[in-house]
């Protein structure tokens, strides 16, 4: 999985909100339990275009290669199919969870439903173009720093 990053100065077609400023979100839907931040090959199957206070939260689902129903998950309508309900619990959950915290109800792009996979890699492939643009960008202009087990660029 590429590097990526929402670019905040970039309106997205799909939601009308800018980019977060950070890299897309993965989850994996397989069956197997991970460590927070442990690296696993996966497939892409679908997105879900999240608006987080008015920004572009991208949500790439995805299935561990290694897990037992990858080979029959590669879409959405698959996903759907060997886990019946999971896309659907999955956007509920992630339109109410802010709202233990006070906070409003989140929204999403493409009229509240998630995306299949060609529209997903699309979107893994135009953050990647924005990573790509926005360390040529700050090349010398900027510094990285580790926080944890992620790299932050400041520009």
């Amino acid at each position: 999985f590429p590097q990526t990053w929402e670019d905040p100065k970039e309106i997205s077609e799909e939601t009308g909100c800018p980019g977060d400023n950070d890299p897309i979100d993965v989850i994996e839907l397989g069956t197997r339990q991970r460590p927070t931040g442990s690296i696993t090959r996966v497939k892409v199957v679908g997105v879900i275009a999240m608006i987080d206070s008015e920004e572009t939260d991208w949500k790439i689902l995805a299935i561990a290669l290694d897990d037992d129903r990858a080979p029959n998950i590669n879409d959405l309508a698959d996903l759907d199919a060997h886990m019946p309900g999971a896309t659907a619990a999955l956007t509920h959950w992630l339109r109410m969870y802010k709202t233990a915290e006070g906070k409003g109800e989140n929204r999403f792009g493409f009229g509240g439903k998630p995306q299949g996979a060609a529209v997903a890699t699309r979107i893994v492939e135009e953050t990647h173009e924005a990573w790509r643009r926005l360390v040529a960008e700050s090349s010398g202009a900027g510094s990285m720093k580790r926080v944890g087990s992620s790299t932050l660029l400041t520009v």
